[in-house]
């Protein structure tokens, strides 16, 4: 099946379903290389597409952003780079038409990412997101169970699960051999976020396709403040700093509890030292409570801050025997660095992780995925549970079941958006 805006629009979820699991064990370009579409190619987009045109194993065959300034800038760096300008596209729905595409890597904006990433994998196309994996809970889940539905291979944009210490040390820290079992993990953000003035709504720019920009977002004025980079402060497009930076530890705590979704969530904070337009907490504290009691705390210092033992952008685990610091290693109970024997203890040799990626797109085996959508959707949905509970300004009861809160309606409501209907996450959970 070939997939357009009107196809999208006109045909069932199952038929497209169906027509993304048919093309499994497609043969790769004619130079044996995977095709790749970056989509989102502003700010961490140019480290996407750095990567795959460097890569032995990969091509930029498209490109696609709803900028078209920032779109041609993009293909004249590829052209530059390889001899060989890519396809361009404003539409990610024109671009996975295009069946150069094997794969795609999704640089978007936050409320993009989960839309994007289901319609490429129903087109048939593996899939790099970006963190988070989601904007709500719920769209984070529609997009596991799409990519169980289709069997294709979405591995999620959070690099330390390619790093070689950190495999390492997580699976001591899960197996409990250094420091005991764990009862409690720290996960911190400390990055200096200065005041983002008021400015009026406004005309967008001629290069600027908004409508698309906004995709599953529900219309707003546009307004500079947003694009490119500050939408992350605002609710409706991005999810403060315990989603933009704090995903990538909230990924590293998830994973070394090992407990899946919390039971309670409780979270506070708000916006110090200024006052501006943004939305989004610079300082917050959230707690969560998981089924066995164990715990999981986040903090974002987005202002003046010390470190806490070394750390400020990091993670700590504390266990029955010691604990451990970031960057630091292992520590027992008298406080003293706990010397690992390397050959024991070998970090292992781990390529990239965009590297790891095309490593799993060649292998179709899911267990070669550093970070899968179901890891990825449980990581980012700590993020959102943290800031509806903040919203909310009260404790909540979570059923990891359901993945709903208990007797509160008014939560629940920020689970999923209401999405603009060209452009709705589709139910397939």
């Amino acid at each position: 099946m070939t997939l357009t805006r009107r196809t999208f629009l006109g045909t069932s979820a199952a038929a497209v379903l169906a027509a993304g699991m048919m093309t499994k064990g497609k043969v790769f370009g004619a130079n044996g290389r995977i095709g790749v579409c970056v989509v989102g190619l502003n700010g961490r987009g140019g480290s996407h597409y750095e990567a795959f045109s460097k890569s032995d194993r990969s091509e930029v065959v498209a490109l696609c952003d709803v900028d078209e300034a920032v779109l041609k800038e993009a293909a004249d760096i590829v052209e530059k780079a390889t001899g060989k300008r890519p396809k361009e596209f404003t539409d990610i729905r024109d671009a996975l038409a295009y069946s150069a595409i094997d794969a795609v890597s999704i640089a978007t904006p936050n409320h993009w990412h989960s839309l994007a990433t289901i319609l490429a994998v129903q087109a048939g196309k593996d899939v790099y997101v970006e963190k988070p994996l989601s904007h709500e809970v719920w769209e984070g889940r529609q997009l596991a169970e799409a990519v169980k539905k289709t069997g294709r291979i979405v591995q999620h944009g959070t690099q330390s699960r390619s790093d070689g210490v950190w495999i390492r040390d997580i699976a001591l820290l899960r197996s409990g051999e250094i420091i005991g079992p764990l009862y409690m993990a720290r996960a911190l953000c400390y990055k200096r976020r200065n005041a983002v003035p008021v400015s009026p709504d406004q005309e967008p720019p001629a290069n600027l396709h908004w409508r698309l920009w906004q995709g599953p977002a529900s219309e707003k004025p546009y307004n500079a403040m947003y694009v490119h980079y500050n939408w992350h402060w605002f609710w409706h497009y991005g999810n403060g700093d315990i989603g933009n930076q704090g995903v990538h530890q909230m990924d590293i705590a998830v994973w070394g509890m090992n407990k899946g979704l919390p039971v309670k969530v409780s979270s506070s904070g708000g916006r110090f030292t200024y006052e501006d337009a943004c939305e989004t907490p610079n300082t917050q504290l959230a707690t969560f409570t998981y089924a066995d009691g164990t715990l999981l705390q986040f903090e974002v210092r987005g202002r003046f801050t010390n470190s806490e033992d070394g750390v400020g952008v990091g993670n700590l685990f504390y266990g029955q025997d010691g604990y451990y610091v970031k960057d630091k290693g292992f520590f027992g109970k008298d406080g003293k660095l706990i010397e690992l024997d390397p050959a024991k203890y070998p970090v292992p040799d781990m390529p990239s992780h965009f590297e790891n990626f095309l490593t799993a797109v060649e292998s179709r085996k899911q267990e070669d995925i550093h970070g899968t959508a179901e890891e990825g959707h449980i990581s980012s949905a700590h993020c959102h549970l943290a800031n509806v509970a903040y919203r909310m300004d009260r404790s909540l009861q979570f059923d990891p079941k359901t993945e709903t809160f208990k007797g509160a309606d008014d939560a629940n409501a920020l689970l999923k958006r209401d999405y603009h209907p060209e452009f709705a996450v589709p139910q397939i959970a």
